[in-house]
């Protein structure tokens, strides 16, 4: 049994007045011990909000959360809140989008860190900071002793972010879910923080969810990757075959907006065309018809089904008319010879 099974979760939000909005829409995967697992997407197309339905963290007004959601056992979406609150930290944890929101402003770093260890772990007083300063130490802080005493707005935005990490791993988590872990952080300090994570997770059974836009940001760490779209998953594969062989024109679309180092000097990137907003419902047909340039009349012919593909490892995509495998964009491959097996 997988460690947590999600299974056709969707959350809608009622607006009074206004037509609900369906935020997730059936997502369905799978998380095992140890594993490296990608949610990737444009902003708006659910990845956060799948995230803060599994943590029980989206309010209870105005939203309807249904669908299944086992964590070793145990329906997290039926679970009573003190419950809950016992389970989220000590053994699902989660680094939030933004450090600098995310701490308190008027705590020090110190308190944050020790709060969650006396919650959790019982620890108290000099045993505590103790721990708390290791913590730091590990997560990469210089002179963590005195960083205990720091305030978030005197640390930077890779220190704030690294904070974040020493509190969410300070249980050991079974299960770590990262939203957008390198958001506003520039490229050496992004790699530092996505080295941190596989390091901490490698020597580990613990799980980790990496939400992200960037299909870069998964190569290197992801072990299977879920594209979604407007709240349902479109493609889901192993890291190899989404660089190698996408099959969903949106996901080609991700990839063909990847800078490449071996593109020639001024070559112009490929956007996908429009943006989030121009959607069609689900119900009515592919929600990426308007964007997509593979349109055909059956896209607009009632909703798309997640189909397997005919060969090769586990791979689902949900498209009628999915990109054939001598048409895909030549800068995939070469992506493929960056990521370690």
């Amino acid at each position: 049994m997988a460690l947590l099974d999600v299974r056709d979760l969707t959350v809608v939000f009622g607006r009074r007045g206004q037509r609900p909005v369906r935020a997730v829409d059936g997502v369905s995967f799978s998380v095992d011990s140890g594993q490296v697992v990608g949610l990737v997407g444009e902003s708006g197309c659910g990845k956060s909000v799948t995230s803060l339905a599994l943590m029980g963290l989206l309010p209870k007004r105005a939203v309807k959360v249904t669908g299944s959601v086992m964590f070793d056992g145990m329906p997290l979406l039926t679970m009573d809140e003190r419950s809950m609150r016992d389970l989220r930290g000590r053994d699902i944890a989660m680094i939030f989008q933004d450090p600098l929101s995310s701490l308190n402003p008027v705590v020090s770093i110190g308190t944050q860190v020790t709060e969650v260890l006396l919650r959790h772990r019982g620890l108290k007083g000099e045993a505590a900071r103790k721990e708390a300063a290791n913590l730091l130490d590990r997560v990469g802080i210089p002179d963590p002793v005195r960083r205990l005493k720091d305030y978030p707005h005197q640390l930077s935005g890779g220190m704030r972010q690294r904070a974040l990490i020493a509190m969410a791993v300070a249980c050991r988590p079974r299960l770590l879910i990262a939203d957008e872990p390198t958001t506003a952080l520039d490229v050496t300090i992004q790699a530092q923080i996505l080295e941190l994570l596989k390091d901490l997770v490698s020597g580990s059974d613990t799980a980790l969810i990496l939400i992200t836009h960037d299909l870069g940001v998964v190569a290197g760490i992801c072990e299977t990757i879920n594209v979604l779209y407007a709240g349902r998953v479109v493609e889901a594969t192993d890291r190899r075959q989404t660089f190698a062989a996408p099959r969903h024109p949106y996901t080609v679309g991700l990839l063909g907006s990847i800078p490449r180092l071996d593109a020639v000097r001024g070559e112009k990137l490929t956007p996908i065309r429009g943006s989030v907003r121009d959607v069609l419902a689900w119900s009515d047909g592919c929600a990426f018809a308007p964007r997509c340039d593979r349109r055909i009349d059956q896209c607009l012919q009632g909703p798309p089904e997640l189909v397997d593909a005919a060969t090769g490892p586990p791979h689902r995509f949900r498209c009628v008319n999915p990109v054939p495998k001598d048409q895909l964009d030549q800068g995939a491959p070469t992506l493929v010879t960056e990521v370690s097996p």
